[in-house]
């Protein structure tokens, strides 16, 4: 490939593999499906190629299809919670984050509800959602009718339902609540940790059988304060917290050492804590470690 074409395909490589990534759920992947469309992009026949930015969208999204009914079975024997391998978004990673909606898109929970979705079903409400194409546009990528693709989105809409509103409060006060939180739970105080979360508090873990974890999601603001009342101590010690923004949210991302451990994403609501998911599973820290570190 020529040096012009190499530059023109770095210059859609970051839309790729937002693209890719929000299709997936794994930054790994998602960089090999972007490395393979690069690939493919070096061997066309360049006057066959009118818009490069359609001719990659769709190359990269048949590659993300064929992996998706793998990876499906794959999560389906997954040891504990499945969750979405972290992304720091600070840096612009998968595209622009300026508005709630653009923060929803990409956040750990909606990744999680677009695992309901079949394949299809998830090409299409990606393109349409985050990428804002049309019907038409979407047909002609995924190469089906566009009444069929129409269909498609509809079923898609149902499945996932309306997301939940969210508050991001002023840094500030997110340092502050978070700060204490974890103040209690290196503490050990159980009455300190439940001053901080909300009654229907839900954690999930994912360590994916690699490291100790809850292998179920955790709910109610009892349980999860006698869970973190039972390993935070253990789990703090020796670890720097740093904060972070993971996937459009505010985030702890935590180091022993030089080794990323855990990536855990806070939503508020009304002042407490709503929802915690810890990813510690190290195979998916891999991604989010190489991105802090370049920073």
């Amino acid at each position: 490939m020529t040096t012009a074409l190499a530059d023109e395909f770095a210059s859609h490589r970051p839309r790729l593999f937002g693209l890719a990534y929000r299709l997936l759920g794994s930054a790994d992947e998602a960089e090999d499906a972007v490395q393979d469309a690069y690939l493919r992009f070096s061997g066309a026949d360049r006057d066959a190629i009118e818009y490069p930015a359609a001719w990659l969208a769709k190359v990269v999204t048949h590659l993300c299809l064929n992996q998706l009914t793998s990876a499906r079975a794959r999560r389906e024997s997954y040891v504990g919670a499945w969750l979405p391998e972290p992304v720091v978004t600070s840096d612009g990673a998968l595209g622009p984050l300026e508005s709630a909606e653009q923060r929803d898109a990409v956040s750990m929970a909606m990744l999680v509800l677009l695992e309901r979705l079949t394949p299809a079903e998830r090409a299409v409400y990606v393109l349409r959602e985050a990428f804002g194409y049309g019907h038409r546009e979407i047909a002609e990528v995924l190469e089906l009718s566009e009444p069929n693709c129409r269909q498609l989105y509809r079923r898609a809409v149902r499945r996932v339902g309306e997301p939940e509103s969210r508050f991001e409060p002023a840094p500030e006060r997110w340092e502050e609540l978070v700060t204490s939180f974890l103040t209690a739970a290196r503490e050990g105080d159980l009455a300190g940790l439940e001053r901080r979360l909300a009654a229907d508090v839900v954690w999930w873990s994912d360590g994916g059988g690699k490291v100790r974890s809850a292998l179920r999601p955790i709910e109610g603001r009892a349980k999860v304060a006698r869970f973190l009342f039972g390993g935070g101590q253990r789990f703090t010690a020796g670890v720097d917290f740093v904060p972070a923004e993971i996937n459009g949210e505010s985030a702890l991302v935590a180091w022993h050492g030089d080794t990323l451990v855990a990536a855990i994403v806070f939503e508020l609501r009304n002042g407490l804590i709503n929802q915690v998911r810890a990813v510690t599973n190290p195979d998916k820290l891999a991604y989010a470690s190489r991105q802090l570190k370049q920073r």
